[in-house]
């Protein structure tokens, strides 16, 4: 019996250990891995993708760092649907006008709030909202490119969404993450402006 967890234990180790290095590995690839600031100052919307997968190890990660953003008294009502299939990220492009580099994306997900796990009122925007953020984040941290597509609160995007996937009438979809390889042609923006800064009064 011994033998038969520590065989199990080892097994697992090795799950999780390849996954992290492989996740690394592409993030090396793509380039380092830098500091917090310099990511957030380097994320840029990212609509134009080489022709290369992105792994399922690589969209764990995303939405582990979904998942570690603020939420409401900790509710924690997001919910992610990943999607690599074809035909549904084709499915996924004709969403909107706003959505169609969908379908030269290697990958999606779909940021949606279960109101069910809601506080009671629509702060599940904000801590869906937020973990879009984060996953943006993560994307650009290890070398990926991605954009944020707004679903909620236009009722024809979000219920075409619903009908893709077969989503329940408490889960509402929020944001489309349209995820791949950036081929290099898009830019980060210089977005500082000192006058929407306003100290100590209006």
């Amino acid at each position: 019996m011994r033998i038969t967890c520590s065989t199990m234990l080892v097994f697992a180790f090795l799950v999780c250990e390849t996954a992290v290095l492989t996740t690394v590995a592409h993030a090396q690839e793509a380039g380092k891995i830098d500091d917090v600031l310099t990511v957030i100052h380097r994320r840029k919307s990212v609509r134009k993708y080489l022709d290369k997968p992105v792994t399922r190890e690589q969209l764990i990660t995303l939405m582990k760092a979904g998942m570690a953003a603020p939420t409401a008294a900790d509710k924690r009502p997001w919910a992610f649907v990943a999607v690599t299939d074809k035909a549904l990220l084709d499915s996924l492009s004709t969403v909107s006008p706003t959505s169609k580099m969908v379908k030269n994306a290697a990958a999606a997900i779909v940021v949606c709030g279960d109101t069910r796990r809601a506080l009671n009122s629509n702060v599940w925007t904000q801590d869906c909202s937020a973990a879009t953020e984060n996953i943006l984040l993560a994307a650009e941290g290890i070398g990926l490119g991605a954009v944020w597509c707004g679903i909620y609160p236009e009722y024809f995007k979000y219920n075409h969404i619903r009908r893709i996937f077969d989503i329940p009438m408490e889960v509402i979809p929020l944001s489309l993450i349209s995820i791949g390889w950036p081929t290099g042609e898009e830019k980060p923006k210089e977005k500082f402006d000192p006058s929407n800064i306003h100290w100590n009064a209006w």
